[in-house]
């Protein structure tokens, strides 16, 4: 009889335990709705990755040149392809289980230890990154409206341009889960290739400046090279959209019929072609019309029609809105998981109000103390971009797929795996250069 009433006492606490669970998992933003179409996925990932990256592709043009840059953004655009489907086919791997978030596949392909430690920083400096340089890009885009429209603009301090674009983000943050933002994210992905088009456009119409020149900016060897890896970063920074695939994944419903791999795959297909098309078309036809004398926000370099420049930027504006809500999705699920699973805090609106304005002030203040737009992606770009978005992928597939040495699947693997970490040494220190030196003119704060 004790012992009867000992397991019956076991099982209903175990059931308790998963009511509890389930219940966790219907409040945290990646888990708690299921039912996204497969088109969500092709605009969250067009938000995710058609941002702040493109607009600096022409400056990286110039820093790599014609025929480097041409094959860098080539390769990026069929390595990170790769990638991603293999997140993709991952997802689901282990029959009746879905690895929702990014940490959870590193921790099923590396161990529960190792994968956790690896990737959850990684992930965060990318999501964190992101934020503080779309705060930079939105604080920007908002004051090259303001001039282009007022002459009395110029006295406002980017610092206060980048607050009100902050402002905005205190209440979009409160919305619960990537479904709630699918508008949000829908709007941003139809501004993201408005605003390639029209820099591509506009670069055109603009046409071969006078005395155009496509050497190397940079007088020094040493230079030269220093520009020409942090031009890397920029790139990686560009393809920025695998930090929150498995996220994104995770909100599209699966049964053994229909696996979730087959919707997400036909949203990425579409979406990658609109990324390959803004990234070519911009990257190129700006650097033919500027040459090394672009600015790193291609944006910045077209100053007429004013029109047009303030209609390109405005659509920036309400990219980077919806981009920054997308990256800043997976860090309120970590935060959020963390304090209610580990710190024993109750799932509540409360909660979730506190923990996500403190974030959002935390990635304001510091974009308007370091506002380095061009340094910045060179140094995210490299430090964090490159190893969740080129290799972490194919590490996590030669762990557990175990492909025959020297196969194609291995060969393909171990290039993306070296290349990548090339990437990942070199373009920081480039980025962290370009910082330094823009830092020798900055005033705080102005």
């Amino acid at each position: 009889m004790a012992s009867s009433a000992l397991e019956e006492g076991t099982e209903s606490q175990y059931r308790a335990s998963l009511e509890k669970q389930k219940a966790i998992d219907a409040w945290l933003p990646v888990t708690s709705s299921r039912n996204a179409k497969w088109y969500y996925s092709t605009f969250h990932n067009v938000t995710a990755m058609v941002g702040a990256g493109v607009l600096s592709l022409p400056l990286a043009m110039a820093h790599l040149g014609w025929g480097p840059g041409i094959v860098v953004l080539a390769l990026s655009w069929m390595i990170t392809l790769y990638t991603l489907w293999q997140m993709v086919e991952m997802h689901e791997m282990v029959p009746g289980k879905r690895f929702d978030r990014y940490h959870e596949l590193g921790q099923h392909a590396l161990g529960e230890k190792l994968g956790l430690w690896i990737v959850v920083p990684q992930q965060l400096v990318v999501d964190v990154g992101v934020g503080i340089v779309y705060m930079v890009t939105g604080g920007r885009s908002l004051e090259k409206i303001c001039n282009t429209v007022s002459s009395n603009c110029k006295s406002i301090k980017t610092t206060y341009f980048i607050m009100i674009f902050a402002s905005v983000h205190f209440f979009l943050s409160q919305l619960p889960n990537f479904n709630s933002i699918s508008g949000v994210s829908f709007s941003a992905a139809i501004m993201s290739l408005s605003y390639s088009m029209i820099a591509f456009g506009a670069s055109l119409k603009k046409g071969k400046q006078p005395d155009v020149q496509y050497v190397y900016k940079s007088s020094t060897p040493q230079g030269t090279f220093f520009d020409f890896i942090s031009a890397l970063g920029n790139v990686a920074f560009a393809y920025a959209g695998h930090n929150v695939v498995l996220e994104i994944q995770a909100t599209i419903p699966s049964t053994p019929e229909k696996p979730s791999k087959k919707s997400m795959w036909k949203g990425v297909i579409f979406a990658y072609g609109i990324v390959g098309l803004c990234y070519f078309s911009v990257a190129i036809a700006g650097y033919w019309a500027f040459g090394n004398r672009v600015d790193d926000n291609i944006l910045v370099s077209l100053n007429k029609p004013a029109w047009l420049i303030v209609a390109a930027n405005a659509f920036v504006v309400i990219h980077v809105i919806g981009s920054y809500q997308i990256f800043s999705m997976g860090v309120f699920d970590m935060m959020e998981t963390v304090l209610v699973k580990k710190l024993n805090f109750k799932p509540t609106t409360s909660l979730r109000l506190v923990s996500r304005t403190l974030y959002v002030a935390f990635t304001m203040v510091i974009a308007v103390t370091f506002p380095f737009f061009g340094g910045l992606l060179g140094f995210f770009g490299g430090f964090a971009f490159a190893p969740t978005t080129y290799f972490l992928p194919c590490i996590f597939w030669l762990s557990i797929y175990k492909p025959k040495r020297f196969s194609l699947s291995w060969s393909i693997n171990w290039v993306c795996i070296i290349l990548g970490v090339l990437l990942m040494i070199f373009s920081p220190i480039g980025g962290l250069r370009t910082i330094i030196l823009e830092a020798k003119s900055y005033k705080f704060y102005s």
